[in-house]
């Protein structure tokens, strides 16, 4: 691993143990951080077997870092709006007239925004005779696919859990579609990735 890379991934590591300083709620963040420590030693070992570009790995890093915020914070308790308002003055909040802690929303944004182009760049190494477009298309299902496994899981977590730490977990808010929004709003993030894609990869037929 370049030594570019390794520095960004000690850096996550370190944001990974800042998070669990006198955790708030242990038990549901141990959830959530196990799929953390799975997917920082799965993009250590991935990226040993298919080198990945250094732009590509900070994006996947940078979305393991978001979520190990929104864990800390069960993401329903994020506190972006204090934050906010003390280094901006600004509230999101009143701004577009939100009734709910929208972190979680841009957690599942970001996840296709973050992974699209690591995925696309993979499966570029893995099958070099895929166009840019059929490249895309199969990312495009990736995050899709992997959306709702992850839906699927958060359904089985509730299931074991008491009602009050599954809607913990969950950070559902209240929202019966909120599963429905979270893989909408991934897909939206890999969909805006494209014109960024085109440039990434000029090599590619189109």
């Amino acid at each position: 691993m370049a030594r570019g890379k390794r520095l960004i991934l000690v850096a996550t590591w370190v944001v990974f143990a800042i998070t669990w300083i006198k955790p708030l709620w242990p038990l549901e963040q141990a959830l959530h951080s196990s799929l953390t420590v799975v997917g920082l030693v799965w993009l250590h070992l991935h990226d040993r077997r298919w080198p990945m570009r250094i732009g590509d790995f900070a994006l996947v890093c940078g979305f393991i870092v978001m979520h190990c915020i929104g864990a800390r914070w069960m993401y329903s308790n994020v506190p972006y709006e204090q934050w906010l308002q003390s280094l901006l003055g600004w509230s999101p909040g009143q701004a577009f007239g939100w009734q709910r802690n929208q972190f979680d929303r841009l957690i599942h944004l970001l996840y296709g925004l973050c992974l699209a182009p690591a995925l696309v760049h993979w499966l570029c190494q893995r099958w070099r005779s895929l166009s840019l477009r059929q490249a895309f298309a199969l990312m495009l299902m990736l995050i899709m696919c992997s959306s709702l496994v992850y839906e699927w899981l958060e359904w089985v977590i509730a299931l074991l859990l008491s009602p009050e730490a599954a809607e913990s977990y969950n950070g559902q808010q209240g929202d019966i579609w909120d599963a429905h929004a979270d893989m909408l709003l991934a897909t939206i993030g890999a969909g805006l990735t494209y014109p960024f894609l085109q440039h990434r990869f000029p090599g590619y037929r189109d």
